[in-house]
């Protein structure tokens, strides 16, 4: 399965590059986001489309076993509430920029490969005119 491209607004780029510059070098999750924002299309975001997942949108996904899950896609400093998704945690950098029906092979936590299907971005930010949240 081809990697998906990604769309990311500069916002969230500037953001999460801030983020990665002040967590130490072995922090469980940033190299994978790097890796993530290294080839990502980036667009202001008032160009961001739609339907693809930013910062702090609420996305229904679902995995090759047919389990589905809506979590809000957030910091770190804000993954302690509920159905919510660190940016950090392998789902939610697999998540980030990808479109409705995009598919993307990923770890999971327990080593294993799983296909992750974006169903639905519910809420985005950007699509409700929130650019600087």
């Amino acid at each position: 399965m081809k990697t998906p491209d990604i769309t990311v607004s500069t916002t969230d780029f500037d953001r999460l590059e801030q983020l990665l510059s002040s967590l130490p070098a072995d922090t469980v999750g940033s190299n994978t986001l790097r890796q993530e924002l290294e080839r990502a299309n980036l667009v202001t975001p008032q160009q961001l489309p739609a339907n693809v997942v930013s910062m702090n949108s609420t996305v229904r996904f679902s995995f090759a076993d047919g389990k589905s899950s809506s979590l809000t896609l957030v910091y770190p400093k804000d993954a302690a509430q509920s159905n919510t998704i660190s940016i950090l945690a392998p789902v939610g950098s697999a998540l980030l920029g990808l479109q409705v029906g995009d598919s993307i092979n990923w770890p999971l936590p327990s080593g294993d490969m799983s296909t992750i299907t974006v169903d639905e971005v519910l809420y985005q930010p950007e699509r409700e005119g929130a650019y600087h949240r």
